[in-house]
């Protein structure tokens, strides 16, 4: 029988960084924000009121966060695989899904944006 998951969600996490691949993109830091969404079981955390019964969306933030903003990656599909894994190094994180939005990166849209999937095994 499959456990059922419930989701902890990170929202708009808004970092500046170094992304992109054009050279005025490696110039000055630009803002990405991030959207988390961590499928974990809280059922116990529900029970305990017991912070080590569930993951912490705050220190999940503080280390997307430190890493994101100190990053250097060309691609927004590699910084949102390296936010993934940041992640799932808690086992107890089942599947993250990561959707990072990069503002005025193209001149017609607001933004371009990519959303992965990655399950711990």
């Amino acid at each position: 029988m499959n456990k059922q998951l419930d989701t902890i969600f990170i929202n708009d996490l808004t970092i500046p960084c170094v992304i992109g691949v054009f050279e005025h993109e490696r110039k000055d830091k630009q803002l990405v924000i991030i959207n988390l969404a961590l499928s974990v079981d809280v059922k116990k955390a529900g029970e305990t009121d017991d912070l080590n019964d569930t993951v912490s969306y705050q220190n999940i933030a503080h280390e997307v966060a430190d890493m994101v903003s100190n990053s250097q990656f060309y691609l927004i599909e590699k910084l949102a695989q390296a936010i993934a894994d940041i992640c799932l190094k808690d086992k107890r994180v089942k599947q993250i899904k990561v959707h990072i939005e990069k503002p005025k990166a193209l001149k017609l849209a607001k933004s371009s944006a990519i959303e992965i999937i990655r399950n711990n095994e």
